[in-house]
């Protein structure tokens, strides 16, 4: 049967941005094709072998234990020097299935467009008939698709919107019309050409609009699977709007005693060894080290008494890890005060005296000179960002539950910065800072029982330390990627916030590439002491005035839904893929303050950050 290629993705964006589920758009051939990528079962088929028995599975234990898999798979590539692997290529679905031609403006299903054998792009006949030259007139994907908040997929009702005259000929198997007679979309006319009957697109993205059609399909075109029972109401959307896929994903970094090459350089015998009962498992590494595990030891310098032993220890850490809270481990390991290196880990730090520009604010300066950072997706949503991974409505990635995830992993460096805990309960004990967040609490409060029910309530609250070390992790983004030189989408966040027995009150700012730009040296070494208290300054006194001043500040700029008060991308928004939050609960009052009550400012005057 001959193939439609398509085109190719990074492999980064094949387990987040365009995981399954996604719709992606290509140019295949001249034609361009719009896609949705497929479940994880074609990652199987395509690629074997199957699971974790994969030469590109990876693992992460306390990622593992959090998420109940034996591990995570890297998203395949084809292997240049494999010739089986020419063939091979990760499986997209057509959608939407209604296409339009350019010229002519007729819209229809795919069936009703010419094509060519092992050719994606399908054509108009009437229409390149009529060219001189006989150049294709390749149609191009309709703009318009429907989805609902459980994730579910489907073509826009273009027949139930247009509507029919009584006696019409006209169905799903025939052509429709979509042109476009002047701006806006009450400009943009669907007609039928054989009854006449027209209608605007007018208001179709107001949800109000379809709540008098029947409710959402269930549909998945990623799986191979039967249609879900859906009671909500679908929505229709943009093919390329940024809210028809919110990737879910979790992370884990690599730390002690996970974080050394051990489990990595054992490979496909890490399951074997371990599934052997305590007592055998000497005498089973010993007939291994005979073979192939031969190469493994000497590379590692152990004996299998020593690998033995070793894993016996690894397995005994496994059963203390804590998975309701992985970050608060890793903030034990920034804040114990003890450096962390070796050859062979993948997590290397170097506590650095706190500069006494910025001594006031914080209590601990961290280099991360070396880190591993692996982000498993588990999921994904559409109209709204998740607001937690394991919300309802966070659709599957695969037909049946497999025991592993999609997942990518980040090799970097970055900067922690763990704010004064004196001064930090003073701040935000203040009455005013404790009314300015219970706003956007409210407001994160309302939307999730708008989302999820009248009886759900989220898990977390957003609190003035988590808006202040949101809102300064952004500000100190945005100075670094002046002074060390990484793009704005190089860098990214990870929040260290909590309350009660898990207090943390931390943030760390680290390369979030996946290629080698992350681990040249040029954000770690901004932690030297002298750099960061320059870096610091300069972060506050950026955000101590805003171009679109005095509406920013004065929360006038603020988006609808209350999530964010003083925030504008002329200030303090950063690119969606370095924001864990989806640049949502911002606020740099929560830095500076107002002019009309700078109580609110943890840092008070900006100028005091330069210690002069």
């Amino acid at each position: 049967m001959p193939r439609n290629d398509l085109g190719d993705l990074r492999r980064s964006a094949a387990a987040a941005t365009f995981g399954p589920g996604a719709v992606i758009d290509f140019r295949a051939g001249g034609a361009a094709v719009s896609a949705v990528a497929a479940g994880l079962e074609e990652w199987d088929s395509n690629f074997p072998p199957a699971g974790m028995l994969h030469p590109q599975a990876i693992r992460e234990e306390r990622l593992q234990k959090k998420l109940g898999v034996s591990g995570f798979r890297l998203p395949p590539v084809r292997d240049p020097g494999r010739e089986q692997d020419a063939e091979r290529a990760l499986v997209a679905v057509r959608f939407p299935a209604w296409l339009q031609c350019p010229r002519c403006d007729l819209i229809g299903p795919e069936d009703l467009w010419s094509d060519e054998p092992g050719k994606a792009g399908r054509w108009c006949q009437a229409c390149t008939r009529k060219m001189p030259g006989r150049d294709k007139v390749f149609v191009v994907p309709v703009r318009f698709v429907m989805a609902c908040e459980a994730g579910h997929l489907d073509e826009f009702p273009w027949h139930a919107w247009v509507g029919h005259e009584t006696g019409c000929r006209n169905n799903r198997q025939r052509f429709l019309k979509l042109s476009s007679e002047r701006a806006g979309l009450a400009g943009l006319i669907l007609s039928c050409p054989d009854c006449g009957e027209k209608r605007s697109m007018d208001r179709i993205f107001s949800s109000d609009t379809w709540q008098r059609f029947p409710d959402c399909h269930g549909r998945r075109p990623w799986l191979a699977a039967p249609d879900q029972t859906c009671t909500l109401k679908p929505r229709a959307v943009q093919r390329g709007a940024s809210n028809l896929y919110f990737p879910v994903t979790v992370s884990a970094l690599s730390i002690p005693p996970w974080s050394d090459r051990l489990q990595e350089a054992l490979g496909v015998y890490w399951d074997p060894i371990i599934e052997t009962l305590p007592e055998d498992r000497p005498a089973h590494i010993r007939l291994l080290a005979r073979g192939p595990l031969s190469a493994v030891l000497d590379e590692l310098g152990l004996t299998p008494e020593t690998l033995a032993a070793e894993i016996d220890r690894r397995l005994h850490a496994h059963e203390s890890i804590e998975t309701d809270d992985l970050r608060l481990e890793e903030y034990r390991q920034f804040t114990g005060g003890v450096a962390a290196e070796g050859v062979d880990r993948e997590f290397e730090i170097r506590p650095q005296p706190v500069p006494p520009g910025i001594a006031p604010w914080f209590s601990r300066l961290v280099k991360v000179v070396r880190l591993r950072e692996v982000r498993a997706m588990t999921g994904f949503t559409r109209i709204q960002p998740p607001g937690d991974p394991d919300a309802p409505n966070v659709a599957r990635l695969s037909a049946r539950r497999l025991d592993w995830l999609p997942a990518i992993e980040v090799r970097g460096e970055g900067i922690f910065l763990e704010f004064d805990p004196a001064r930090l309960t003073a701040w935000e004990s203040r009455a005013a800072v404790r009314e300015r967040a219970a706003t956007i609490d409210a407001c994160w409060q309302a939307e999730w029982r708008e989302r999820h029910g009248a009886a759900s309530s989220p898990e977390r609250s957003i609190t003035p330390r988590f808006l202040l070390a949101h809102a300064f992790a952004h500000a100190l983004m945005r100075q670094l990627t002046l002074d060390c030189g990484y793009s704005s989408t190089a860098l990214r966040e990870r929040l260290y916030v909590g309350d009660g027995a898990a207090a943390m009150a931390g943030l760390l700012v680290y390369t979030a590439s996946t290629d080698d730009d992350g681990t040249l040296g040029g954000l770690q070494r901004q932690g030297d002491p002298q750099r960061i208290e320059r870096t610091v300054a300069a972060a506050l006194h950026a955000q101590a005035w805003c171009s679109s001043d005095p509406l920013c500040i004065e929360d006038m700029m603020a988006p609808d839904d209350g999530l964010s008060l003083a925030a504008c991308h002329s200030c303090i928004l950063a690119p969606e893929t370095s924001c864990e939050e989806y640049n949502r609960f911002l606020d740099r009052a929560m830095l500076v303050g107002t002019p009309r009550r700078p109580e609110l400012g943890y840092f008070g005057d900006p100028a005091g950050a330069s210690g002069t």
